[in-house]
């Protein structure tokens, strides 16, 4: 493999050999706003296997999302010490409507000073239409009575508001364009048609949970190994009479966040996986632990279904039901 970066071949040198390509071994620099990697991660997908291929991009998609939460915890921590009404107004400060309100105005000052025909034209340009109702409803919650800081630290806040505002967006619109170019490399991928069928993957976490487990057949010989390295099968700790049963905290954290969120998709796309759900929590278990045991025993339905290479069957997945 070749390329124009010196650094960039040396790295994948040392990298291509392990599951997928790490996104920091790359040393791709990129505008976020740019989608400069998009375009690089395209052109190296012409020339590295598709597991890997969907690994690196399903990783750095991940990446760009937990960096837009924290961007996006950083604004609703400053929202809430000055400007506490874009809070009531928008419970997700992600949509574009949110950001494209509050890079207008970013002060309980310039909010209120907006009237209805300012705010209808800006939910227009964020794609809402010329709908009067949300535009009224904005307006009103912003003309409410608060408490204030003074106008030079309003403006102040305002400012980083602003700023923050411009990291979101631009972070959003990069995290499009990565999938995108995830979708194109994941449909292309053997695998793909089986981890589709089964019940919560879609695009997104299908794509994570098939880069971090990889497309090795052979690297996974049991549903258990799977599960252990998921972080779904529990830690037994025994000494005399005393048992114990645990959580297991070491595991590959990008593959159990994936299987948590798996889990609670499936609770809406699979009758069998709600009512394995409902089962353990009237056994007892709490809302994590209820999904912990979910995601294991998804992850044993995938290993089946790629071991035999057939798709997902709920009605063969969910025949006996589970002991309490």
């Amino acid at each position: 493999m070749t390329s124009g970066n010196p650094g960039l071949s040396k790295s994948l040198a040392k990298t291509k050999t392990g599951p997928l390509f790490s996104v920091s071994a790359l040393s791709v620099e990129y505008d976020a706003a740019g989608g400069d990697l998009v375009r690089a991660l395209r052109s190296l997908s012409l020339e590295i296997a598709p597991g890997q291929t969907v690994g690196v991009l399903a990783r750095a998609h991940q990446d760009l999302v937990w960096a837009r939460l924290q961007d996006t915890n950083r604004l609703r921590s400053l929202l809430r010490e000055f400007f506490p009404a874009a809070l009531v107004a928008f419970a997700d400060l992600t949509t574009k409507s949110a950001l494209t309100v509050l890079a207008a105005a970013p002060t309980p000052a310039a909010a209120a000073a907006l009237t209805r025909a300012n705010m209808v034209a800006l939910l227009h340009a964020a794609g809402w239409g010329t709908r009067p109702t949300p535009a009224a409803r904005l307006v009103e919650v912003f003309a409410r009575p608060q408490l204030r800081h003074p106008a030079a630290v309003e403006d102040a806040m305002g400012e980083a508001v602003r700023e923050i505002v411009r990291t979101v967006a631009a972070s959003s619109e990069s995290i499009s364009q990565l999938e995108k170019a995830l979708s194109t490399s994941f449909e292309l991928h053997p695998d793909a048609e089986i981890l589709d069928s089964l019940p919560g993957l879609g695009l997104v976490l299908g794509a994570r949970v098939l880069s971090e487990f990889g497309d090795d057949p052979n690297r996974f010989t049991h549903a258990a190994s799977r599960r252990a390295y998921a972080g779904t099968a529990p830690i037994t700790r025994a000494s005399g009479r005393h048992r114990a049963v645990l959580a297991r905290h070491i595991r590959n954290r990008r593959l159990a966040d994936a299987c948590y969120l798996w889990a609670f998709a499936a609770l809406t796309k699979s009758a069998g996986a709600r009512a394995f759900y409902d089962r353990r929590r009237a056994a007892g278990d709490h809302h994590n632990a209820a999904l912990r045991r979910l995601g294991s025993k998804l992850i044993g339905q995938l290993h089946h279904c790629l071991h035999q290479r057939q798709p997902y069957n709920e009605l063969l997945a969910w025949t006996q039901p589970e002991p309490a």
